[in-house]
């Protein structure tokens, strides 16, 4: 079985070493500092089977970079699971009327990483 393939995208260096360690052994895992190189890799033609979106960005946040990814027939299919350190409900309701799949707040519980990393493979 191939393995599935994940964009982490965060502005923090230290939190896509984090989650690039959490993932690396199940999944092909790309990474991306901003929201405009995740749009590029994620138009690129391997698609993606899964991206973990921070929210809180310079230039683009999460929010704008999952309503491009939603607007592209290209990859508005991919899940997109946002990672934030807010946990506010307006953050959770704007997350799910741009297209998220799933919000998870920081420090990210790894089990609820990859359950939801699961759940959004599945429906995907």
């Amino acid at each position: 079985m191939t393995k599935k393939t994940i964009l982490v995208v965060d502005d923090t260096p230290e939190n896509i070493d984090l989650l690039v360690g959490l993932l690396k052994d199940t999944f092909i895992v790309k990474a991306a500092r901003s929201g405009q190189v995740a749009l590029k890799i994620a138009g690129q033609p391997k698609p993606l089977d899964a991206i973990l979106l921070d929210v809180v960005m310079p230039g683009m946040n999460g929010f704008e970079v999952c309503s491009e990814l939603k607007a592209s027939a290209a990859t508005s299919a991919i899940p997109v699971i946002f990672l934030s350190g807010e946990s506010g409900a307006e953050e959770r309701k704007r997350a799910e009327e741009v297209g998220g799949t799933a919000y998870l707040t920081k420090p990210v519980d790894p089990e609820k990483l990859m359950a939801a990393i699961q759940t959004a493979l599945s429906i995907s």
